[in-house]
């Protein structure tokens, strides 16, 4: 049988084309069942409250940097998307005073615009909202060196190479409505994509690219940093492959819920725990990785029931 055609962009691939079947069955999910999806390299864990969300996510930075010596350097690498996660890392930093001279970060992200990864006084600038968000406002004598912080650039080749010898305790993300985590999106429905989505060895080979967003996705980052203004959202963005998401030791997920909606969230954690990977949905990829832990403020999780407002 042939796939179903997307109802979000006809041409394109994304959850919309998966079987009925598995959309039913992850809506029908409720808090409780999310908890029990846990497996072996696969967590699911639950915060009750916003304020013990974000340090939870702040502390993965903190305790990933104290590891980092300078015989065995240590990174992470992080999303915009959530980002009050960043204020709390500086503080953290500054008030243990914990030195950052032998650790590493990697932005998972950067918009491409006229050729080239957008400069750093964009509005969108992501490599710009680290910085003003968390590096710049540790104290210098503790800060992490500048060649030790890597963003992707349009010649990627750099950023890749950074990856080799530096351990990356933890790729931390985010999940957007079309299911992606950094700017892993699924591609358009033409060429040899026409009848089937790319499979998960294909994808899983993608390093760090330029792609082409899905619509979803300029919609959300309208949504969610631009008041809804779609034309200022750029449509290619540079992002982190899953050749550099298979280096780090663990993939840690962060659900706020004002990223994807109830919905998304089940869907992507049913996927994974019982390990149906589609590249439709390439959140669900990470069903093969071999640590993988979604957080989930409890607040957020909601229930997909029909509620006409």
């Amino acid at each position: 049988m042939p796939r179903p055609v997307s109802t979000i962009a006809p041409g394109w691939w994304d959850y919309t084309t998966l079987e009925p079947e598995i959309l039913q069955d992850a809506a029908s999910l409720s808090a409780t069942d999310l908890e029990q999806l846990s497996r072996p390299g696969f967590e699911v864990c639950l915060y009750d409250t916003l304020e013990e969300f974000y340090l939870a996510e702040a502390l993965e930075y903190i305790n990933a940097w104290r590891q980092s010596t300078g015989d065995n350097p240590v990174g992470i690498c992080g999303p915009i998307g959530p980002t009050e996660q960043l204020p709390l890392v500086a503080r953290l930093v500054n008030d243990l005073e914990i030195s950052l001279r032998d650790a590493h970060f990697w932005g998972m992200d950067e918009w491409f615009l006229n050729g080239r990864e957008a400069p750093g006084d964009h509005p969108l600038s992501f490599a710009r909202a680290d910085r003003e968000l968390c590096f710049d406002r540790i104290r210098p004598e503790l800060a992490m060196p500048h060649e030790n912080l890597h963003f992707p650039a349009a010649d990627v080749r750099a950023y890749e190479s950074s990856w080799q010898g530096v351990r990356c305790a933890v790729m931390q993300g985010g999940q957007g409505e079309v299911k992606h985590w950094a700017f892993n999106d699924p591609p358009r429905r033409e060429g040899a994509y026409k009848d089937a989505p790319p499979t998960a060895d294909e994808y899983r080979r993608l390093g760090t690219r330029v792609v082409e967003l899905h619509p979803l996705t300029l919609i959300q980052n309208a949504r969610t940093s631009g008041g809804g203004n779609i034309p200022l959202v750029p449509t290619h963005a540079l992002t982190v492959g899953p050749v550099q998401t298979w280096q780090a030791e663990r993939v840690s997920i962060w659900h706020p819920g004002q990223h994807d909606n109830p919905f998304g969230m089940r869907l992507t954690t049913l996927m994974i725990s019982k390990q149906v990977a589609d590249t439709a949905v390439p959140m669900s990829l990470l069903a093969a990785h071999p640590d993988v832990r979604f957080n989930f403020y409890r607040g957020a999780i909601g229930t997909c029931e029909t509620e006409m407002h």
